[in-house]
C-alpha cells in the first residue's frame, strides 16, 4: 500500500534550516508529481511546493520563493524540502502529498505530518 513518512522536522531558530525528507513507498516514485503542504494552527492546510515527476519543473508558494527548495530522488524514492532563512511564520505542520494518478488508483495520499516550529 501507498506510504510517505516525513521526517526532519523539530525546533529551530529564525534565521536558521531544517531539511525535511518524504520516504514513499508502494506505488511508482518515479512517475508522480509530489508536493509539500503545511498547515499553521487555526489555518487552512496550503500548498507550499511542488515538483514534477523527474524534477524539471517546480513551483513554490510566495511566500516560501528564494527560501524554500524542493527536490527529489527517485533512485531513493524520497521527497526532500530545504527550508533556508526560516521565520517564525514558516512555523506549521508539514505534509508530504501525493496526487491522484494511474499508479494510485485515482487517489490522493497524504503523509503523517511533520511539526516544524521556528522560535527564538
Amino acid at each position: 500500500q501507498v506510504q510517505l513518512l516525513e521526517s526532519g522536522g523539530g525546533l529551530v531558530q529564525p534565521g536558521g534550516s531544517l531539511r525535511l525528507s518524504c520516504a514513499a513507498s508502494g506505488f511508482t516514485f518515479s512517475s508522480s508529481p509530489m508536493s509539500w503542504y503545511r498547515e499553521a494552527p487555526g489555518k487552512e492546510r496550503v500548498r507550499v511546493a511542488r515538483i514534477t515527476s523527474i524534477g524539471g519543473s517546480t513551483n513554490y508558494a510566495d511566500s516560501v520563493k528564494g527560501r524554500f527548495t524542493i527536490s527529489r530522488d527517485n533512485a531513493k524514492n524520497t521527497l526532500y524540502l530545504q527550508m533556508n532563512s526560516l521565520k517564525p511564520e514558516d512555523t506549521a505542520v508539514y505534509y508530504c502529498f501525493l496526487p491522484k494518478g494511474p499508479s494510485t488508483n485515482w487517489r490522493d495520499y497524504w503523509g503523517q505530518g511533520t511539526q516544524v516550529t521556528v522560535s527564538s
